[in-house]
């Protein structure tokens, strides 16, 4: 699955060596309008950089531009300010192109729009290649479906698979070029939680074994938090936060971050000040694990909510015009309408 210029369909241009001092892709005030409404909403001078051979997943709330995003790096808009460079070169988009994409980068979208639904899945996939090595062209979809572990699906019709397995072809049919970019929008949203995990690590597997570069754009951080190296979160077209996910989730720069990241409660300094003497900003952050309960006749919060998570509860507690959500990892311990003390291990402020 490595680049072959001699019998890939997507040969690299000498042009595009790596460029000293910039990320592997570079974002630099990137700015471009969602619709040409002067009072439009979109990406407002975004910067930053994609390291080689990680996944990094966009994250952020639905209408946050996550997906004009992806879209730009790819190619398939022009910003409208700003610029974005892949190994140093600008990314051409579709005024510099008859045929909009970059030639590195592959994008697989959630519709499974180019997939033959009435062609075997073999097909689907071979069909990216040329016939000038044949058995080239069979060694590298036997390759890559195998890596995807779909080869057994070779000769079924994509019109009999699962949304799952359909999602499987599509990246096995962007990958068997060999790009140096997957692009990835919304890759999980008809996958079945059961599949889910097995494709998290085929994919994980596959970056770590020929050191693809992946960015994939999810509404739902429990989908990236276990398989990205690195967190982009937008809201309203903004960049709230970048970095590893296991930092962002633990020290959270933001309200935003907190809450999309770990549905984390946040109190205004007046709220927090009834559980810490004082806080350094104006907001402070409290996860629900964070909270420790101890049923208490006289504790100042009632469970108002409990609701099953399987192995653990979600409580809503309410006490002093606060409202919190608390974990509980021993199910059954508390009743609704129980009072229980509070106390916070951890907070960040704002």
């Amino acid at each position: 699955m490595a680049n072959d210029t001699s019998s890939s369909s997507c040969a690299i241009p000498v042009s595009n060596e790596q460029k000293p001092g910039l990320a592997y892709i570079q974002v630099t005030n990137l700015a471009k309008r969602f619709s040409d409404k002067p009072d439009s909403l979109g990406l407002t001078d975004l910067s930053f950089g994609i390291d080689e051979g990680k996944i990094t997943a966009i994250i952020g709330e639905s209408g946050s531009g996550k997906t004009t995003l992806l879209r730009l790096i790819y190619g398939l808009l022009k910003p409208d300010a700003g610029e974005i460079r892949f190994k140093g070169w600008r990314i051409p988009n579709p005024e510099d192109k008859l045929i909009p994409g970059h030639d590195s980068m592959r994008l697989v979208s959630q519709h499974f729009d180019d997939l033959n639904t009435y062609a075997n899945v073999w097909d689907n996939v071979a069909s990216r290649l040329s016939n000038t090595n044949l058995q080239a062209k069979h060694d590298k979809t036997e390759m890559v479906l195998n890596s995807l572990n779909i080869l057994r699906l070779a000769r079924q019709r994509v019109a009999d698979l699962s949304g799952g397995e359909r999602q499987r072809v599509a990246i096995a049919r962007a990958l068997v070029t060999g790009p140096e970019v997957l692009l990835m929008d919304e890759p999980f949203n008809q996958v079945d939680a059961s599949f889910r995990d097995h494709l998290q690590r085929d994919i994980r597997k596959i970056v770590d074994e020929i050191g693809l570069t992946v960015i994939m754009v999810s509404h739902d951080p429990a989908e990236v938090l276990a398989m990205a190296d690195a967190l982009l979160v937008l809201k309203d077209g903004q960049l709230m936060a970048s970095g590893n996910p296991k930092a962002l989730y633990n020290d959270p720069p933001n309200a935003y971050t907190a809450s999309l990241l770990a549905r984390s409660n946040v109190l205004t300094a007046t709220e927090a000040g009834s559980f810490f003497s004082e806080i350094k900003g104006n907001e402070a952050g409290i996860h629900p694990e964070w909270i420790e309960l101890e049923p208490a006749a006289e504790g100042l919060f009632v469970i108002e909510a409990i609701l099953f998570k399987g192995f653990y509860e979600e409580l809503v507690l309410s006490g002093k015009n606060i409202k919190l959500r608390a974990l509980n990892k021993f199910p059954g311990r508390y009743t609704v309408g129980q009072r229980v003390s509070v106390t916070i291990k951890k907070h960040v402020s704002y």
